[in-house]
């Protein structure tokens, strides 16, 4: 493709150079670069692009995008106002433009857009319509899982995935747009046919990620200047400042009778191994549902998928089913077992999460809940304080055991959990191995326990002494469960 082709979109200005040549890649990590390729020039909180010019020429590029003053010989130097903005508009084009082929659905918010995003999923694919996840879980195409660096990638990196989810039959295509993701113009190159608003509240401010609150607002207005369609919370208090500049037309869910899409008579549904919420949806819809996530405010992700999936050509089967059947990877996830009992693998991995998870299920009235959980190393000592103390106060039984150690002995955080235990009345057994660990739960469960495995989530690894080894809690089960399941 010629460079000329791949800036299309773009506004920019030739430094020096021709835009006609020949580009075999789009490339923006210095150690990638290839003969022929054009190298983007980003810039980050700790490295910057730039400073690999020489380099990326050295190694064959033919052409540089930089948005400052660089030195660069023999090659063509396109200068543009945004380098970030300008690679999502170059992988879009040199990947076909793969968002004029799928449907898409973009979905921002603090909480909730994981389990969203799989539930729209789950209802399309039930309805017949293959569709792919970009998110926290990675890229999901099918029933395989590609690992990425961030919950919204790069642009290249999703440009990439629409184009694969084309070639494997994928008519949809559902992402989590995180606030950085469209700060840093990840989600660019192409207008979604929906945007999709949960919620919001105090999160990401500080550090690399957002200077304050009004910062963070204003990143997750963004996609609805960028979609076609937006469909939006209206309970959630920062509703009025979402639709602050909006291009798109706008639909409404929640339980306010105001919302177009409204839920009531919310309740919890318990049955042998199943932990879900009924729910009742009237206006633009009307059914019975029920989804399968535990807690009462997973009927706001289930009503946003309603409210989403009811614009394709799915039935009223398809919405019930795939919310009955959602299986979001990690989050309170339930495991076949063989018992009177429901096992759980949830990501809940600091105080507030956790707090979140067990209060859920103690709604559920178990018999017993028993929290297996340990603290990453080399991470704040209170997070391991304040996690003892929550579990101690809100578990019938909490496991100590191992989470991701790194560099730090695994007793010596241990330690630092009965230091927040101790703070309650609650009764706990240490067992450092996590596989241990998992067995002393399954070997001691009664009828109607709920029992938790936290922290771990979707990670299929143990980080231990600076090194990384395959660890999926799910393998672990089963083979202690043998073939009992």
């Amino acid at each position: 493709m010629k460079l000329s082709e791949l800036l299309e979109r773009v506004k920019y200005e030739v430094l020096c150079g021709d835009t006609e040549k020949e580009i075999s890649d789009v490339v923006y990590d210095s150690r990638k670069v290839c003969k022929d390729c054009v190298f983007v020039c980003l810039v980050g909180s700790n490295t910057d692009g730039h400073a690999y010019v020489k380099d990326a020429v050295a190694k064959g590029a033919a052409a540089v995008v930089v948005s400052k003053e660089t030195e660069a010989d023999g090659v063509t130097v396109i200068r543009v106002a945004d380098t970030r903005e300008a690679l999502a508009f170059m992988s879009a084009a040199y990947f076909g433009n793969p968002a004029d082929t799928l449907r898409t659905i973009g979905v921002t918010g603090t909480k909730g857009k994981t389990t969203t995003a799989c539930m729209i999923r789950s209802i399309l694919e039930k309805g017949g319509i293959k569709t792919g996840v970009i998110g926290t879980l990675g890229i999901i195409i099918g029933d395989k899982l590609y690992k990425t660096a961030n919950t919204t990638p790069e642009s290249y990196e999703i440009q990439k995935a629409m184009r694969r989810m084309i070639d494997e039959g994928c008519q949809c295509v559902v992402m989590e747009a995180s606030s950085l993701g469209l700060k840093w113009h990840r989600t660019d190159g192409f207008v979604y046919d929906y945007g999709l608003f949960t919620n919001l509240s105090h999160d990401h401010i500080g550090g690399a990620e957002h200077a304050d609150m009004e910062e963070y607002i204003q990143c997750k207005a963004m996609l609805f200047r960028r979609c076609r369609t937006g469909i939006f919370n209206v309970d959630d208090e920062s509703y009025p400042r979402m639709l602050e500049g909006h291009t798109c037309e706008t639909e409404t869910f929640g339980f306010s009778e105001k919302a177009q899409l409204c839920a009531s008579d919310s309740h919890l549904v318990r049955t042998k191994g199943y932990l879900g919420v009924g729910f009742t949806v009237s206006g633009v819809v009307s059914i019975q549902a029920q989804a399968g996530i535990p807690g009462k405010f997973n009927v706001y992700n289930a009503l946003a998928a309603i409210a989403v999936c009811r614009h394709f050509p799915v039935d009223e089967q398809a919405i019930l089913d795939g919310l009955k059947e959602v299986k979001v990877k990690g989050r309170v996830e339930p495991v076949r077992v063989p018992g009177h009992y429901t096992l759980l693998i949830d990501y809940a991995h600091n105080a507030l999460s956790m707090e979140n998870i067990l209060t859920t299920l103690r709604e559920y009235h178990p018999n017993r809940l028993i929290t297996l959980f340990g603290a990453g190393g080399n991470r704040p000592r209170d997070r391991r304080f304040e996690m003892g103390e929550v579990s101690g106060r809100l578990s019938d039984l909490s496991v100590v055991t191992e989470d991701n150690s790194r560099f730090e002995n695994v007793m010596d955080i241990i330690r630092d959990i009965e230091t927040g235990l101790h703070k309650t009345n609650g009764k706990y057994v240490v067992i450092p191995d996590r596989t241990d660990a998992i067995r002393y739960c399954i070997e001691n469960a009664q009828d109607g326990d709920i029992i938790v495995l936290a922290g771990k989530g979707h990670e299929d690894y143990q980080d231990k002494n600076g090194v990384k080894t395959h660890y999926d809690e799910r393998e672990v089960i089963a083979g202690i469960l043998g073939g009992n399941q």
